[in-house]
């Protein structure tokens, strides 16, 4: 009834634009830096450019006999999906890539948008976010939180060897930049190591398979601070802190909203925040044959939302994306300017040493994955000669 009460829930937005103020106040999206009085086609075409992640229904059944729609449960996971989508653009073709309507993509697009699509078999769909789930304490259809999406995303991470992503998500409002470099630097697993590895998902495997997850080097980091700024309520003296984290050219927004009510925020203006909304539903999308995506349902192609900020639930979680070591020594050096040095009270701590009074650190590697319904498969050669013998028998 849940489900039914949301199938058709469609959320009207007006005319791009038309909705902010006249003012020479600058608007901040994802480090980037707007004028409404000068660029509002730029700000247009930053925002549109967003992978926008909506509720679906019509999917494949979640483990084979559970929803067939994340109407009414699923924005948290769309929030997390899209602060990853911006990520991996950031990561495969630049925070300055541009998405433009009826526009031919680079592959990387169009790969990057596969891993998120609502099937089984993708590394990050609605499926395997919540079948991970399970083992955060969620049931699937259960409403998450930042945090919770920030320890699926960092887990579902470790299958993904296309992407070979470092995700950090922080602890007791502390980051450490040793476990980060320590992790970000770790050697990659070897091939005889990845092969004993007793369950692979088969969503990590073939369409993600690259040779990068066998590189050696910094690998690029996501990292997510989960935090708490206030009780029931925001407190104001952890507002400009907050905004800061917007104007970092890292910065991959925040996860949060309001009590079982998720939005991916992407900027602000002044004391508004500006975000994405997932609470639309849409029809299922597959991948044509040739592996392109009809994308024009997955940009916001209308006016984004606002928010006053002090309407936020304290519950948040910042991302922000290094693919370089550089990028996170500069990262490091913001927060200590911007933030850390102006602040009475602190968002969060960045330290440069392991405390010692916590678990030693050890960088994460792929776990044997036991979430139900998930596809699970031993290795890459297994799953190679699975693709050739239904190749033979098709023909």
């Amino acid at each position: 009834s849940v489900l039914s009460r949301y199938e058709n829930q469609i959320t009207i937005l007006s005319d791009y634009l038309e909705e902010f103020p006249e003012t020479d106040e600058p608007v901040w999206i994802l480090g980037r830096q707007h004028h409404l009085n000068a660029d509002k086609s730029k700000l247009l075409l930053d925002v549109t450019g967003r992978l926008w992640f909506t509720y679906r229904r019509k999917f494949s059944p979640i483990g084979g006999t559970g929803p067939s729609s994340d109407a009414g449960w699923g924005c948290m996971l769309r929030c997390g999906q899209m602060m990853l989508a911006q990520a991996l653009i950031c990561r495969h073709l630049g925070r300055d890539w541009q998405w433009e309507k009826h526009k031919k993509q680079p592959e990387e697009y169009h790969r990057i948008l596969r891993c998120f699509l609502d099937r089984k078999d993708c590394c990050y769909s609605i499926h395997q976010m919540a079948q991970m789930g399970v083992g955060e304490g969620k049931s699937i259809g259960e409403w998450f939180g930042p945090n919770t999406v920030a320890q699926v995303l960092k887990k579902l991470a470790l299958f993904d060897e296309w992407n070979s992503l470092a995700v950090y998500v922080s602890m007791d409002n502390t980051v450490v930049i040793e476990d980060i470099k320590k992790m970000c630097w770790s050697p990659p697993q070897s091939s005889s190591a990845a092969h004993s590895s007793a369950h692979l998902h088969r969503s990590a495997l073939g369409r993600n398979k690259n040779t990068a997850g066998l590189c050696t080097g910094w690998k690029p980091l996501l990292l997510i601070i989960p935090l708490r700024l206030g009780i029931n309520h925001i407190n104001p003296v952890y507002i400009d802190a907050f905004k800061e984290c917007f104007k970092m050219p890292q910065s991959l927004g925040a996860l949060g909203g309001k009590p079982n009510n998720a939005y991916y925020f992407i900027g602000f203006l002044g004391n508004e925040l500006i975000y994405l909304d997932p609470h639309t539903t849409q029809s299922f999308v597959d991948s044509e044959e040739n592996g392109t995506v009809d994308d024009e349902s997955f940009h916001c192609q209308q006016a984004p939302h606002r928010m006053k900020i002090m309407n936020l639930d304290p519950s948040v979680a910042l991302g922000f994306f290094c693919k370089e070591e550089c990028d996170f020594d500069n990262w490091c050096s913001l927060v200590q300017k911007e933030i850390l040095k102006q602040q009475s009270l602190r968002m969060f701590e960045l330290v440069q040493k392991h405390p010692p009074h916590w678990p030693p650190f050890i960088p994460p590697t792929k776990p044997e994955v036991t979430t139900t319904g998930a596809e699970l498969i031993e290795s890459t050669d297994k799953l190679f000669e699975l693709e050739e013998e239904f190749e033979i028998l098709s023909v």
